[in-house]
């Protein structure tokens, strides 16, 4: 739009951007403190050896590449341009990743959290790291007109300069943590004193020959991981990066004129060697990957995510040519390869990461399929720790036979409510509690941060002490950041990748003193709703009513079957609790029974009743699994069925009701036999249809007995129907006839 007459004058005019270029290089300097504010290098000690060979591959392969090409763009003539430092620039323009924009795309994935995630912001770490120290070599060789002694003395400085920085500001950081008192923010006096210092680290570096970005950079991560360093960061990021980043991005698209390419022949050349670099950073992290026996698919997407470039790629290349280390045509073509390149890194590894991730649909999903024997993989979400006594006990009571353990994957959903990155610094310090048995003594902060890091550690302490003296259970924590709106597939891809049986949710409600349910957060019943839509394997949904208080030695349980592939997954579950001792099982049966002559209606003989195949299947499965269940619990003490007929839904109703007092948890399916007249009805008065027409009414306020819930749905297959429509009276011989021959 440059090139419109007068656009530009009438915009921008001359003795304006002087004005917006400083101002965009101040948004540009709080911009790199942020980004070393969120890195965190000890990421690198848990990747270990892999992120060491994949930030090899992925800096020295294109940095080679890179120098050489240099070979065949420098010309003699170019005498304002050092030739170590343009080759050296070019080597780093091509190897450095975008640290903030991986992260960004790491977290929009999903993947923020997975092996993946960690590993490619690890080698990151790595790589910008040198990327940084060969840039400060290049721009000192360039101002200094290639006085060696002078490139020497000024990395030497640089290193001086960033061990004094550590030096100092760690100290300074934890006073100031000591002088704020927990929950609650930090003083405006301490955080204007430490935003200042980015300032005055910045001059100082410029002082000594870098830029000051790079002074920006240290002193941001000079400053640890904790609650400073977020409230740091919330404090500046609206301000720059609504007002003041825009301004860098229009000054920068000022300075890029595609009229400055004159020779078409170099240009054509440096594309293609962009395209050279873009794929020898794939192809390398596929041989790393394949070294390692990792998935070629994380290979590949751990390529496509080192080319991705942001807008320190953009400050560098700003800063070479304002030093005339590179020129106008370069400056041009390169900003018009990273943005196309950065542009297409996004949808295609969405596109790769999708056609390789599709849910397992197999019997496997469920309990009924798998075998009695074989281990029971549980996936277990807690928000808080007010779920998690609760969680652990209905662990006990589903204790595992001898030859069955089970699994459980304890995870813990944290809403993510800052800044895409800024869940770093948190996934961090969870991570390394995890990986020191969550007794890692930086977790002690204050704030927000150090609440949810002191609320996982309490979390993950629990499902260890109960894995420590639980037999035949091991544990594995885990931890889930997201907004309420996408966590559901954080969950559901947990499930698939760990090919658990099923997935135990807490209830959007919780118990309050007086034994009714309030709401813990609005967004937790949408969440659960989308899970249950969208698992790959059985869903139970955990309504607390007393059982993380129930301290008994003995517990009771009742089973409320009613037939359907949601009530015999229930069944199958209860069928791996009837071999704990100590447990007491009850199975009521639910028998639909003949209706009096009163309660049929004239209608009932001129209607047209359709009979669906599925539903005599059905009943057939019901009582295969039944009889299987009775066979094999038959001479278990702590065992008990019965069996009762009903009629309607009161009847049903009124049997629930007059339950003897003493259980401490009912398990029933969500769905039962559709047109069952045992439950007809019942649905037009759910308020929480999740928890199906059964689960409901004991979950509500109605149901005097204080009995906590557990509602099954099993994860669902495809099912053929067949239609048979019978157009006759309901006591017809000819009813009679057909429903024999479909049977």
């Amino acid at each position: 739009m440059g090139k419109i007459p007068n656009f530009a004058t009438i915009l921008f005019p001359l003795r304006s951007r002087v004005v917006l270029d400083a101002i965009s290089q101040i948004g540009l300097i709080y911009f790199v403190f942020t980004i070393g504010v969120e890195i965190e290098p000890s990421i690198v000690k848990r990747t270990g050896m892999r992120s060491v060979a994949f930030a090899s591959i992925s800096m020295f392969v294109p940095f080679a590449i890179g120098s050489i090409s240099g070979l065949v763009l420098h010309h003699d003539d170019d005498y304002t341009v050092n030739f170590g430092a343009f080759i050296i620039f070019l080597g780093v323009m091509f190897s450095i990743t975008a640290f903030s924009v991986l992260a960004r795309i790491l977290a929009e994935l999903k993947l923020l959290s997975s092996d993946l995630g960690r590993l490619a912001i690890s080698t990151v770490v790595l790589v910008d790291t040198c990327s940084w120290v060969l840039f400060s070599m290049s721009l000192t060789l360039q101002l200094s007109g290639g006085d060696m002694a002078a490139t020497f003395l000024t990395v030497m400085s640089g290193g001086v300069f960033v061990t004094a920085t550590f030096a100092i500001m760690k100290p300074v950081v934890r006073w100031v943590m000591q002088r704020t008192p927990e929950g609650q923010d930090m003083a405006e006096t301490h955080a204007c004193f430490l935003l200042a210092g980015v300032m005055a680290w910045g001059f100082t570096a410029d002082v000594l020959g870098m830029h000051p970005i790079f002074g920006a950079f240290t002193y941001g991560l000079a400053i640890p991981n904790s609650v400073v360093g977020e409230a740091l960061i919330d404090k500046v990021v609206d301000f720059i990066e609504c007002i003041l980043l825009p301004l860098f991005f229009t000054i920068s698209g000022l300075r890029t004129n595609f009229a400055s390419i004159q020779n078409t022949g170099e240009a054509i050349f440096l594309v293609i060697i962009v395209l050279i670099v873009s794929a020898s950073k794939v192809c390398g992290s596929l041989f790393v990957a394949f070294l390692f026996k990792m998935p070629l698919i994380d290979g590949l997407s751990h390529g496509m995510l080192m080319n991705t470039k942001g807008i320190i790629e953009l400050a560098i290349l700003n800063i070479g040519k304002d030093n005339k280390i590179i020129g106008d045509q370069i400056f041009t073509v390169l900003i018009l390869m990273f943005v196309i390149l950065t542009s297409l890194v996004n949808p295609t590894l969405a596109a790769v990461m999708r056609t390789t991730r599709g849910f397992v649909v197999h019997k496997r999903g469920t309990i009924q399929w798998s075998k009695p024997e074989s281990e029971l993989r549980l996936l277990v979400c807690v928000h808080s720790t007010r779920e998690t006594p609760s969680m652990i006990n209905l662990l006990e009571i589903s204790t595992p036979m001898k030859r069955s353990p089970i699994f459980v994957y304890a995870l813990h959903l944290i809403e993510l409510t800052g800044r895409a990155t800024s869940m770093l610094l948190l996934t961090s310090k969870v991570d390394a509690s995890q990986h020191n048995g969550g007794k890692d003594s930086t977790m002690h902060t204050h704030g927000n941060v150090s609440r949810l890091h002191t609320q996982s550690e309490q979390i993950m302490n629990a499902f260890e002490s109960y894995e420590q003296h639980a037999g035949g259970v091991s544990v594995q924590p885990l931890t889930a950041f997201s907004p309420y709106t996408t966590m559901h597939e954080d969950v559901c891809k947990i499930a698939e990748e760990k090919r658990t049986n099923m997935v135990i949710l807490p209830f959007h409600k919780h118990r309050r003193v007086d034994g009714d349910l309030e709401t813990s957060h609005p967004a937790l019943r949408s969440l659960n709703q989308h899970i249950l839509s969208r698992a790959p394997c059985t869903v139970a949904i955990l309504v607390d009513r007393g059982l993380a208080g129930s301290l008994r030695a003995s517990r009771s349980v009742v089973l409320f079957f009613f037939g359907g592939p949601d009530d015999r997954e229930a069944l199958s579950y209860a069928f791996r609790l009837a071999f704990n001792s100590s447990i007491r099982l009850t199975v009521l049966r639910f028998i639909e029974g003949p209706r009096e002559a009163s309660t049929q209606t004239a209608n009932d003989h001129e209607r047209v009743v359709t009979v669906l195949a599925e539903d005599l299947k059905e009943l057939e499965l019901d009582e295969a699994q039944v009889n299987e269940f009775r066979r094999r619990c038959e001479g278990l003490e702590g065992v008990k069925f019965v069996e009762k007929q009903s009629a309607s839904a009161e009847e049903t109703m009124a049997t629930i009701r007059a339950m003897e007092e003493g259980h401490d948890l009912y398990i029933v399916g969500m769905k039962q036999n559709k047109g069952s007249q045992m439950t007809m009805g019942l649905s037009d008065w759910t308020e929480c249809p999740e928890l199906g027409p059964i689960g409901d009414f004991l979950a509500s306020s109605d149901f005097e007995l204080m009995v906590s819930v557990l509602v099954v749905q099993q994860y669902p297959e495809e099912q053929h129907v067949t239609n048979a429509t019978i157009l006759a009276p309901p006591d017809s011989p000819e009813r009679h006839v057909v429903q024999v021959c479909m049977k």
